[in-house]
Formats: structure tokens, sequence, C-alpha cells
């Protein structure tokens, strides 16, 4: 229950128990590890309830990237926006992912919902691939919107949208996020001064 305000998540509908539980536990403990029996356990739900709004594991995997992908980018935007913006450029991207790496933002920090799914899930559920896809052009698109209008802006977009998937996945591995902010930062910079 959170303390401000009240709420409970055994106040939510079924499925909403059922998805934000599976929220939570896909993404501090991987798609693999956690079982359906779990979710539904610590959802509070029945199995006939869940599968009646899931009806696999797989449906519930895709409903929680597009809950995933939907809080993400709705804090990355806000977030871009807060740390200025198109005024300061591509220099508001490090600060971003600083909130983001030292779980100011988003509860604690266990890397990319979707590059983990991809490296979890493959091949073997090609429709995380295309999430991941579709989330992965978004921030490009959020990062493109700081640039300044010029022949180069789509591949710079692309080129910073590379690095800060490095920086997410070195911020992961390293348990410090110093270095991939640092290196982020340094990017950040080059760029800023060829504007």
């Amino acid at each position: 229950m959170s303390k401000n305000t009240g709420f409970s998540i055994s106040d939510l509908p079924p499925r909403e128990r059922i998805l934000r539980t599976a929220h939570d536990l896909f993404y501090a403990e991987g798609l693999r590890a956690t079982g359906i029996d779990r979710v539904i356990a610590e959802a509070g739900v029945t199995k006939v309830t869940f599968y009646r709004h899931f009806p696999s594991k797989n449906d519930l995997i895709l409903a929680y990237l597009n809950l995933r992908h939907e809080r993400w980018m709705a804090w990355f935007t806000d977030a871009l926006q807060r740390h200025g913006g198109a005024s300061k450029g591509v220099q508001a991207l490090p600060p971003v992912m600083k909130e983001w790496f030292r779980g100011e933002a988003l509860g604690d920090f266990r890397g990319c919902a979707f590059l983990n799914g991809v490296s979890e899930m493959g091949p073997a559920m090609p429709a995380v691939v295309e999430a991941t896809r579709q989330h992965k052009q978004q921030m490009t698109d959020a990062i493109e919107a700081l640039l300044p209008l010029s022949g180069q802006r789509k591949r710079a977009a692309e080129a910073l949208a590379t690095a800060v998937d490095g920086a997410i996945v070195q911020a992961q591995y390293c348990g410090d996020p110093a270095p991939a902010l640092r290196a982020l930062q340094f990017i950040a910079d080059r760029l800023n001064n060829k504007a």
C-alpha cells in the first residue's frame, strides 16, 4: 500500500492486478524466471480469472511490454522536457538517464525491459522483438526532437539512441552508472560542439 494515497493493488480490477504484478515481477526477475503460478498468487486471483484475461503467458508478456512502454515513454518525454528539451538539446540526455539509472524514476533500475526481453526470448518470441523495435523507434523519435533541423538529424538521433542503449547496458552490468553517464556526456558534448 502506498503511504501517501492509501492505494492498494488489491483495490484494482483483476486484470489490472495481474498486469501490475506481472510488470513488477517480470522487470525485477525476468520473463522466463517468473512463472504464471507466482503471478497468480501475488495478484491474488484464481487461475480461471487469470486465463480469462490472459489466455497464455505470451499474452501477458506482450501486455507487460505494452504497459512498460507507456510508462517509460511517458517518463522519458517528460524528463527530457524537465531537463531542457529542445532548448538544451542533447545535453538533456545525460541527466535524464542519470535519474533512471539511480532509481530516481520508475523504481529500481534493472536495465531496459525490452533489451532484457529480447535477450531472454529472442527468436522464440518474435512479438517481443517487434515490440522492442517499436519501443526503440519511439525512443529515437523523442531524441530526434531534441536536435536542430538538419540533413543529419535522423542519423544523429539513431546514433544517440544506440549510445543510450549502450549506456543502459553498461550501467546494468557495471552496477555503477557513472562510467556510462560520463560516456554519454562525452558524446553529448561533442555533438553540441558541432551544432
